[in-house]
């Protein structure tokens, strides 16, 4: 899962919520903390003209507060609203709400305003504004204070809320986000049954239904087999107009070989048929590839349910002269594996070799689905064990070791040998002629 898009895309995602989250709450309690203190320094500079108002200097440091004029709050012991007014000498005038709790406040310059956080009675945590005033020529600095638990007590509960409620929405939204990004997705799973479809030969090429990011690969994709398709067309092409351009001028050579100017040369003409042979068997054998292949998609994997039925039609035709009976079974759980045309070769030169060889019956059986396992036998005259011995030999090419099975199948052990199986050749106990085993392992 590590380089899952689906997996990045929502860790990633979800990552940016949470941080998203965390931003807000942290943003809005600042927030609700700055809007409560606003709101208490305002009542305390209010606090503080209304007790500037009560004051009255009867002399030199000697000031009185009318109470009576001032909020009742700051005449009752520790109700959390306390009032302070230093002169410039020292002297000290506080509020009966205070009691013995001595607050620290210093004396300001003209026109200074301060403002901070202090300890109260009973551990109150204070917040504290002073101004330096000027009234009937005395200078003094008037600190007005309140208790602010009640603040923290509400931006708590607050915190807590938001926090509960910041947690239900980022479950909310990392649910419809994940179906956001499965849906979003759900274009890459098409691309990819579209794959599939286009290795079992239902589809040609890919569609270009597909989101812009995607349409620029799926057209490279397109290209890409249209031109394998048309390099393997002209290959096929290519291997059957020499074998037809070579077929007329070998016949001529054939029968120039028949002549009476050679018979002097025995051994000459002798070697040259062999030679002439080989190129006609292998002319012959491009041109059944070619007829067993058919048309077929680059990639596209065998069928043996649908491949195998025309393939032994083919072979029927190929050799209708004997009269063969080829039967063929499937196991209905074996898949579709392999090449295509890697597969029709295999089959086609096993099939075509047993059938040179049978004299009426020819069977194939294919079973397995991790482990494929391909059977073929026929009722031919069979091989000695010292024959079979040479087959099985790892390198040899069985062409030149076994007369007249070809070089189909050396062609047959190269691609079992590509797809990390194996073969083996024995006599087969039911029919009596030579049984072949394949051994081809799914990835």
């Amino acid at each position: 899962m590590k380089n899952s898009l689906h997996t990045r895309l929502q860790f990633g995602l979800s990552l940016s919520l949470m941080l998203l989250m965390a931003l807000l709450w942290w943003a809005g309690s600042l927030a609700v903390r700055e809007l409560g203190e606003d709101l208490i320094e305002s009542r305390l500079e209010h606090d503080a003209e209304a007790l500037l108002a009560a004051m009255d200097f009867k002399g030199q440091d000697n000031v009185e507060i009318e109470w009576q004029h001032i909020n009742p709050i700051y005449q009752q012991p520790f109700s959390g609203h306390y009032y302070v007014v230093i002169t410039p000498d020292g002297a000290e005038v506080s509020s009966r709400s205070i009691w013995d709790h001595k607050l620290q406040v210093s004396h300001l310059a003209k026109g200074e305003t301060k403002q901070w956080y202090a300890k109260g009675p009973s551990a109150q945590q204070l917040l504290v504004w002073a101004r330096h005033y000027d009234k009937q020529g005395q200078s003094f600095t008037l600190a007005v204070a309140e208790d602010i638990s009640p603040l923290e007590s509400h931006l708590s509960l607050f915190q807590w809320t938001f926090a509960g409620l910041a947690l239900a929405a980022l479950f909310i939204l990392l649910a419809i986000q994940k179906q956001v990004i499965t849906r979003s997705l759900q274009s890459l799973e098409h691309v990819r049954i579209e794959m599939q479809q286009l290795e079992k030969g239902d589809i040609t090429t890919l569609s270009e239904d597909v989101p812009s990011e995607l349409l620029p690969m799926v057209q490279e994709f397109n290209s890409l087999l249209v031109l394998l398709a048309q390099r393997l067309e002209r290959s096929r092409n290519a291997l059957g107009n020499l074998a037809h351009a070579l077929k007329a001028p070998l016949n001529l050579l054939m029968q120039y070989l028949d002549t009476q100017e050679l018979d002097e040369h025995p051994t000459l003409r002798n070697q040259t048929q062999v030679q002439a042979q080989r190129i006609q068997q292998l002319m012959e054998r491009e041109l059944k590839r070619a007829r067993l292949a058919g048309a077929s998609t680059p990639g596209q994997r065998f069928d043996p349910h649908n491949d195998l039925p025309a393939l032994v039609t083919v072979l029927q035709q190929v050799h209708q002269q004997k009269g063969l009976n080829i039967q063929y079974k499937i196991d209905n759980e074996t898949p579709n594996f392999a090449d295509r045309e890697d597969m029709l070769e295999l089959l086609g030169n096993l099939l075509d070799n047993a059938c040179k060889w049978a004299k009426q019956q020819v069977n194939c059986n294919i079973s397995g689905s991790n482990t494929i396992t391909i059977l073929i036998e026929d009722d031919g005259p069979g091989r000695s064990e010292q024959e079979l011995d040479q087959m099985m030999q790892r390198g040899v090419r069985l062409d030149e070791t076994v007369d007249g099975h070809g070089l189909g199948l050396a062609i047959t052990t190269d691609i079992v040998k590509l797809y990390g199986g194996d073969m083996r050749f024995d006599n087969s106990e039911q029919l009596g002629g030579l049984r072949v085993t394949v051994h081809l392992y799914q990835s």
